[in-house]
Formats: C-alpha cells, sequence, structure tokens
C-alpha cells in the first residue's frame, strides 16, 4: 500500500477501535492514524505468528486484524496510562 493508503487505512482503522474501547471522545486524527498503523503492525504479528492472515491485504479479514491489533493496543495504553477515569482502581 502507498503512504496516502496506509494513513487512511491507519485512521480508520484507529477510530473503530477507538470506539470499541470507548476512547473517541479523547482522541484525534492523528492519534487514530498511529493507534490504527501500531495496531495493524500488532495484529498482523499475531495473525502471522498464528498463521491465520496478514494486515496487509485490503480484505475483510486483514481489516479485522488490523483492527484487533488496535484494540489491543488501546487495552493496554489505558491499562497503564495513570491518568485514565475508566482505568479499574
Amino acid at each position: 500500500m502507498g503512504l496516502v493508503s496506509w494513513l487512511i487505512f491507519g485512521a480508520f482503522v484507529g477510530w473503530i477501535a477507538s470506539i470499541i474501547t470507548k476512547n473517541d471522545a479523547e482522541m484525534g486524527c492523528v492519534t487514530n492514524i498511529a493507534v490504527g498503523i501500531l495496531g495493524s503492525a500488532i495484529g498482523g504479528f499475531i495473525a502471522g505468528e498464528l498463521g491465520i492472515g496478514s494486515y496487509r491485504n485490503w480484505t475483510f479479514p486483514g481489516f479485522a486484524i488490523a483492527i484487533l491489533g488496535a484494540v489491543i493496543l488501546l487495552a493496554i495504553l489505558n491499562f497503564i496510562r495513570p491518568d485514565h477515569p475508566k482505568k479499574p482502581r
């Protein structure tokens, strides 16, 4: 994929993941792009290790893998951020 495709894909994946984790109110476009791209890499690594697919394809399974990776990334960030209001006490 080209750079513009990665930015669009990352923004969409990050936005969907932020809605799932209920972080959408506090995340901007740049953060969504970063989370989407990093989440795609995480999801792709996990899928590659399990032998179930790749994030490199514009397919529904590739999209789902990218969202799963982004949700995992946001869940980890929500857990380790001390100032996050949703962190369990």
